[in-house]
């Protein structure tokens, strides 16, 4: 059975700020460095052989916090960054309420069917970050494997392994260092946890 430990980065200032970050490269707060030493804790006795995550530095620097208590590397790969926002990287909550409003209520009820001006579709998010996810899956000589990316990506991937269409994107969320759990096991996957923050709640 391979176990798939699946975590979204850290707080960032971006989060703290309420812009749409996208594929902008934003650093962690120091509550997400914090928080980044609590879900590393968590997953010190996972029996974890390897670490993936997006190259975006929010992914990889918890990533790295992550690596440094597991004694493991960190494995960049860029299939596993956030979705390309286009156009509305960078803009506020605000904004987007204001100038984008009717985008904005489709991608809170039909996102996979929102376009937008530069940017990746769900679809073509979810191809990307299968495509990384299934190399790991293919390499035999890995068992259990965490990969840290973000939230949509995070929610794409989960849809994907366990074969549930994207008009259910819009049903999950993630927080930050949240732990979500997928197994696979002989005959089916089976998600086992999902946006787990007891670690940070706790403290």
């Amino acid at each position: 059975m391979k176990k798939i430990f699946l975590v979204r980065h850290g707080e960032s200032k971006w989060n703290v700020l309420k812009k749409i970050q996208g594929q902008q490269d934003i650093p962690l707060t120091n509550k997400g460095i914090e928080q980044a030493n609590l879900i590393g804790n968590r997953l010190i006795n996972e029996k974890i052989e390897k670490i993936y995550s997006s190259d975006l530095s929010r992914a990889f620097t918890t990533a790295k916090i992550i690596g440094n208590k597991l004694n493991l590397d960190i494995i960049p790969m860029k299939e596993f960054r956030e979705i390309n926002f286009g156009v509305w990287e960078g803009i506020t909550n605000e904004i987007m309420n204001t100038k984008y409003s009717n985008e904005l209520i489709l991608w809170r009820k039909e996102p996979d069917k929102l376009r937008i001006e530069g940017a990746e579709t769900l679809k073509e998010l979810q191809h990307r970050a299968m495509k990384g996810i299934n190399k790991i899956i293919n390499d035999d000589t890995i068992n259990n494997f965490l990969i840290v990316s973000h939230s949509a990506t995070l929610k794409t991937i989960i849809l994907g392994l366990l074969d549930i269409d994207l008009v259910s994107f819009k049903n999950l969320t993630i927080n930050n260092v949240s732990l979500s759990i997928i197994e696979i096991r002989e005959y089916n996957r089976v998600l086992k946890l999902f946006n787990d923050t007891s670690h940070i709640e706790e403290n």
